[in-house]
């Protein structure tokens, strides 16, 4: 089964059209290719995934909007770290119940929009990962870390700033399903899965 079937079983859509690797139990390595800078994103219950995903294609520029709507934990993880990673991704979630969750607000990117992920739980389960990485971490992923999911950007400020006055004028918080926690390879194109790990 290739992972957009699998991800379809599971729920969760995963982020479009990325390479094709083998699938399996929650924690598997997803990718026969070799080592490469690694992503650690959170995964979305189906509806909501597919909610972000609408938002994306309504206002992403097309041509640029190659990946399915991701909130990401860490930007660039060292490719040794992967089996660490893994094992403490597995921990973190293995018989966990998902962290608690919504949708709390809107997001001024300057060049785009985006949905910001209010999560005390989630934000904790990061914090555990970069403390046990910290002397690895780039510089990105040292300065702080602000739960979202872009739903525009490489914008003009001005279309940016008009879609974040139409859609902050309707938004109500909304409750968010994180259903799990993922890593995935980055060889400069659309990123090819590594691992993932479901909470209970």
């Amino acid at each position: 089964m290739d992972a957009a079937k699998l991800g379809k079983c599971d729920g969760i859509l995963p982020v479009a059209d990325q390479s094709r690797g083998r699938t399996g139990q929650s924690g598997r390595d997803l990718s026969d290719a070799g080592p490469a800078p690694i992503i650690v994103t959170a995964l979305f219950g189906g509806e909501d995934q597919a909610w972000f995903d609408g938002q994306r294609r309504a206002y992403f520029p097309p041509e640029r909007n190659v990946l399915a709507a991701h909130c990401t934990m860490f930007h660039h993880l060292a490719p040794e770290l992967g089996t660490e990673l893994k094992r403490r991704l597995s921990t973190l979630t293995r018989g966990q119940p998902s962290p608690i969750a919504r949708v709390g607000g809107l997001m001024n990117l300057g060049r785009g929009v985006a949905y910001r992920i209010e999560s005390p739980e989630l934000e904790a389960i990061r914090a555990d990962l970069a403390d046990a990485f910290a002397s690895m971490l780039v510089p990105q992923d040292r300065a702080g870390w602000r739960p979202h999911v872009t739903v525009q950007n490489k914008v003009e400020p001005a279309v940016a700033r008009a879609l974040l006055a139409q859609l902050d004028a309707g938004f109500a918080p909304r409750p968010l399903k994180v259903a799990g926690l993922a890593s995935w390879w980055y060889r400069g194109g659309p990123w090819e899965p590594l691992s993932r790990h479901m909470f209970a």
